[in-house]
């Protein structure tokens, strides 16, 4: 049976995006998303925990992100979690992040922004259907 790896968060920006353009023009964003759960404890006070998420958003996604997310901006994610390691000092580090594929930017909006972010998105979620000529045929229907 196959498996399931499906991310949904909502949380705010620790840190504005940091943005990288490759040679090849493909774009990569990556930041921290705070995730906060209040609940009370046996004594009823409320209790705050906080869990820190590493987002990475290519392409479209890391263009939308570098022209409106800012630290603190809450938003809406999907995605799946994955992760690597790499090798420092001598020891192998592990880290897991969340590779998104659906964003949605949360809260007040700032003036004069909401409709480039509206134009972006028809831009980058913009799909050309194609033209379907109907068969020419005899039936009387």
């Amino acid at each position: 049976m196959a498996g399931i790896n499906r991310v949904i968060l909502v949380g705010n920006l620790g840190r504005d995006p940091e943005v990288m353009t490759f040679d090849n023009g493909v774009k990569k964003a990556s930041f921290s998303l705070a995730t906060t759960e209040s609940y009370k404890n046996k004594e009823g006070q409320r209790v705050e925990q906080t869990e820190w998420h590493n987002i990475v958003l290519w392409r479209g996604l890391a263009d939308v992100a570098e022209r409106f997310l800012k630290k603190g901006n809450q938003i809406y994610l999907e995605g799946k979690i994955k992760t690597r390691s790499y090798e420092q000092d001598g020891q192998k580090k592990y880290v897991t992040e969340i590779f998104v594929d659906n964003m949605t930017m949360l809260g007040k909006r700032e003036a004069g922004s909401t409709e480039e972010y509206q134009k972006s998105q028809q831009q980058t979620q913009k799909v050309e259907e194609p033209e379907i000529e109907a068969p020419e045929d005899d039936l009387p229907f």
